[in-house]
């Protein structure tokens, strides 16, 4: 497959900027492998399409406050500092991406907060953008967190064009987030709410768990035609013995899996043994999912309507059938269905 080949005109005003009104009832399109049927629902109606003992598996990240600006000492240049990953609690150093990238170099100190009380030394350049900051702070890594978080921003994606705003923080972060380390919301996971979740319970849906954290790779623009020579940002996951029972008693008693969002599915067919089996992991993947693959655990998935050539978009034509989505996403586009993190759902079973 080409890069070129995922391709697809998109309105700028199809591309949501804030979410809905209220997280279920976003609009929710159906797509039937099997049958070649389409229908066009509200996201609450996901209910109808699942029965007792069908597992939803969750991506359980929590995103953190990772987006801060700084100012450079002695010119006062405001610079964004996008923090990643923590590299050492101790020593209070952090893998970040800095903008604009050229004016920062090694042995610079950044300034943060009205007061300046946040200072950081840049200690490393990694790559073209990437620094490793070490902060200058006296007093427990606990204290620290808290101070660091205190002057971050919600890191909603550049593509929405606006700052971040009151309603970010509990809108991009699912009602299940539970362990911090993304810096990018789980969008599929958004569109869940209380009530919803009650109402799946209730019909005995069952509910399992696995932690994928994340990054920047998502929105880092493919370089390469050939998709075989893309390289994937590695990401931390997470999958305990308690999920994988619950994915693989499912799968051995003929009921639905349904993996919710790209991050989900790279994280379970990451560790899928070879009879079809979810197996309990705790470390990195680079998985780089596209047309053609075979998927070894979900047999359905929740996803969001994702822009032209991202990653996001090759792994749901890879699950979906690459000539049907891509027909899909063209119907979307007059339908005028929203795109985005903020954006509507397909369901493909």
């Amino acid at each position: 497959m080409k890069l070129s080949q995922f391709k697809f005109d998109l309105p700028e005003e199809l591309i949501a900027s804030h979410p809905a009104k209220n997280r279920d009832e976003s609009r929710l399109l159906v797509v039937n492998r099997k049958t070649g049927s389409i229908e066009h629902k509200i996201f609450k109606d996901i209910i109808e399409y699942f029965d007792d003992k069908d597992v939803f598996v969750f991506n359980d990240t929590k995103v953190f406050p990772a987006r801060l600006y700084g100012n450079k000492e002695k010119t006062g240049a405001t610079i964004e500092v996008f923090l990643l990953r923590e590299l050492n609690e101790e020593f209070h150093l952090w893998d970040v991406l800095v903008d604009p990238a050229r004016k920062i170099r090694i042995g610079n100190k950044l300034y943060f907060g009205e007061d300046d009380s946040m200072v950081a030394e840049v200690i490393d350049n990694t790559t073209s953008r990437g620094r490793t900051l070490r902060f200058l702070y006296d007093g427990q890594a606990e204290n620290f967190r808290k101070a660091l978080y205190a002057l971050g921003e919600t890191p909603i994606p550049k593509y929405l064009n606006r700052a971040e705003e009151a309603d970010d923080k509990e809108r991009y972060q699912t009602i299940f987030a539970r362990h911090e380390g993304a810096v990018v919301a789980p969008a599929a996971g958004l569109h869940f709410s209380r009530e919803l979740l009650k109402r799946m319970e209730i019909k005995g849906i069952d509910f399992a768990y696995i932690t994928l954290h994340s990054g920047l790779g998502n929105y880092r623009d493919i370089d390469v035609e050939d998709l075989t020579k893309h390289k994937m940002d590695s990401e931390q996951l997470q999958i305990t013995g308690e999920a994988a029972m619950q994915v693989n008693r499912a799968k051995d008693a003929g009921r639905r899996v349904c993996a919710v969002g790209t991050s989900v599915m790279r994280a379970i067919e990451t560790v899928v043994s070879t009879d079809g089996h979810l197996k309990t992991n705790e470390g990195w993947t680079n998985k780089f999912i596209f047309p053609p693959y075979d998927f070894g655990i979900a047999g359905s998935m929740v996803t969001n309507f994702h822009l032209p050539q991202s990653t996001l978009l090759m792994m749901t034509a890879a699950f979906g059938g690459y000539d049907r989505i891509m027909d899909i996403y063209d119907m979307a586009v007059k339908e005028k269905y929203r795109f985005g993190t903020y954006g509507d759902a397909m369901l493909i079973i």
